[in-house]
């Protein structure tokens, strides 16, 4: 008689019945995970470092599989979407067919490049905008209101100097010295020109007129120096000056300045018939018409006046050619027309 044991081991023992399906197996464990593909040059993916929010996400490779033969899953056919900044055909799209695909991290640090570039620009713009440079120019309308102002408010030393040193300046390139021997009280325009030129200068209006007068070292010519100050803006000084130019109605007699004959002084005799020459400037920076007109002090008549541009050409053989006033009337209109534009800086500097 066989013991239990005899009888599992005998060959010729009745097999046990078939199992209607077979047993589930637990999948083996791998002894090592698997391997972590290589990355594209340039780029190694670090999926605990979040870029914009987004963890990123590791590659796998085609066709890769674990060391139990795990199946690995497919590589999708389009890099997912991770907001509507990145759509198909926007800014930062696919750069064409074939073109190679940014990487997300590369994508996101040119989009915040690009917003911080964008805000700088910004704000360098907004800083010109609303900035204010104290050592910036001043704009033309400032220099249009003080140019209104400095009359007023500037010493008269210093808009018209006691003595006027012009080298070279005289006929045949002498030196020349004038004196100031008078001074007018501001005033309106009224009388300080000859009708017709009056009516020229009406479109800038009139503010103010200020006016001195000098004599030469000699005492033998007088001449008158005078701003007028407009109402102006720039484009009716700057259409004013091309009428004058063009026109050229500096040059005609009938167009002259009017002299200042302060009582009592080497001037008391210069009225209109010893008018010999006369220079006129319209400015186009400041609102201010600079003039000059010059005569004999004696009180001589003088029959044929020239303006001081043709008085001072060579060659030149008129009255006020020979006798140096048309120098006179030139030099210092063109002394006091720095002298206006340094005080007008000054009073400019002190008032902003």
């Amino acid at each position: 008689m066989s013991t239990d044991a005899e009888q599992a081991h005998s060959h010729h023992s009745t097999p046990p019945p078939r199992p209607a399906h077979p047993p589930r197996t637990a999948p083996a464990q791998p002894s090592a995970p698997p391997p972590r593909p290589t990355a594209p040059p340039g780029f190694t993916p670090d999926p605990d470092t979040p870029i914009l929010g987004v963890r990123a996400k590791v590659p796998f490779s085609r066709g890769t599989a674990g060391a139990s033969g795990n199946r690995v899953p497919p590589r999708p056919s389009a890099p997912p979407r991770t907001g509507a900044l990145f759509v198909d055909g926007g800014l930062f799209a696919d750069g064409g067919r074939g073109g190679r695909r940014r990487p997300p991290s590369r994508t996101a640090a040119a989009a915040a490049s690009l917003v911080l570039g964008l805000g700088l620009l910004g704000g360098a713009a907004a800083g010109s905008w609303l900035g204010d440079d104290p050592d910036a120019p001043p704009s033309t309308a400032d220099t249009y209101s003080h140019a209104r102002s400095a009359w007023h408010s500037v010493p008269v030393d210093d808009l018209f100097p006691r003595t006027l040193r012009g080298k070279g300046e005289g006929p045949g390139g002498a030196d020349r010295v004038w004196t100031r021997i008078a001074v007018a009280p501001d005033s309106s325009c009224g009388g300080g020109f000859d009708p017709l030129l009056a009516k020229a200068l009406a479109p800038v209006g009139c503010k103010r007129l200020v006016r001195a007068t000098y004599t030469d070292a000699t005492s033998t010519s007088v001449t008158t120096v005078g701003l007028l100050i407009t109402t102006s803006g720039p484009t009716g000084m700057r259409t004013l000056h091309q009428r004058f130019v063009t026109e050229k109605l500096d040059e005609r007699t009938d167009l002259m300045p009017r002299a200042y004959a302060a009582k009592g002084t080497a001037a008391a005799g210069f009225g209109d018939d010893q008018r010999a020459s006369w220079r006129i400037r319209i400015l186009t920076d400041a609102p201010v018409v600079v003039y000059s007109v010059s005569g004999f002090a004696d009180g001589r008549k003088v029959t044929d006046p020239q303006s001081a541009g043709e008085a001072t050409q060579r060659g030149a053989t008129s009255a006020p050619a020979q006798s140096g006033l048309g120098n006179d009337a030139r030099a210092i209109a063109d002394a006091i027309e720095p002298i206006f534009r340094r005080a007008l800086s000054t009073f400019t500097e002190t008032t902003s």
